[in-house]
């Protein structure tokens, strides 16, 4: 399948997609013995392309999954305490992964997994403020946590954007919250709960950018579709993805 230059170049882990660009510009990418042209198409399973002296070959497949974590393992490949982590729950996939992020120990929930580490960073990095969301059960008086929830404020020496914060309900006394961070921040919601005086009982990731945990059971992954794929991609990368 064709697809822009700069953007095979740049999947093939070179340079990035802006280097790829300026290499077209200065005439130092061919394709099929032919000098290539900035806006210029290509499909890299039938046409030679070749970067400056050297034939361009295309990384193995990455994986991308979702994993609904439970709570009681940590975020990590192995655990010096010998407790249990999530490497476990995706041992099965077929490829050694590495988590996105984290969930602590006692939280639940959608964690991505990839063996992709460029796409990991970028996922990371604080200046895309991917939006997370989570459904939180707490204890005190919601209602009044509400104006402080939703107001900035300073955790661990830095100050956090206001969050989104709305009641969803209540469960026997207690209220279930949603609450959508920019930063994710290490145990930003808790912490932010309790800075408005509420106790956690349980805290889910349902929703991290366009991804949605959904009808995922418990415990159990999936591969990420082409579509959430996608649209991942134009929310960390934008106009870059075309």
């Amino acid at each position: 399948m064709k697809e822009r230059l700069q953007k095979i170049i740049s999947a093939s882990g070179i340079c990035s997609r802006r280097a790829a660009e300026k290499l077209i510009s200065e005439g130092k990418v061919l394709v099929n013995g032919t000098a290539a042209s900035l806006g210029e198409s290509a499909d890299p399973e039938t046409d030679e392309i070749m970067v400056e002296g050297k034939r361009l070959t295309l990384k193995d497949e990455r994986t991308y999954i979702m994993l609904n974590k439970p709570r009681g393992f940590v975020t990590t490949l192995s655990d010096e305490k010998g407790r249990k982590t999530v490497a476990e729950l995706v041992a099965d996939c077929g490829k050694r992964v590495y988590p996105v992020g984290r969930l602590d120990l006692d939280s639940e929930g959608l964690l991505i997994f990839t063996d992709d580490g460029e796409f990991a960073n970028a996922l990371m990095h604080p200046k895309f403020e991917i939006k997370k969301t989570y459904e939180t059960l707490v204890g005190g008086d919601a209602e009044t946590a509400l104006p402080v929830l939703r107001s900035a404020m300073e955790i661990d020496g830095y100050t956090i954007r206001p969050a989104e914060v709305e009641i969803l309900g209540r469960e026997e006394g207690k209220t279930l919250l949603s609450i959508t961070i920019h930063e994710g921040r290490n145990r930003q919601v808790r912490k932010m709960c309790e800075k408005a005086f509420l106790r956690v009982h349980r805290l889910k990731r349902v929703c991290e950018g366009p991804l949605r945990l959904g009808e995922l059971p418990l415990g159990k992954w999936r591969k990420l579709s082409q579509n959430e794929m996608k649209e991942l991609r134009n929310v960390i990368f934008g106009s870059q993805t075309d």
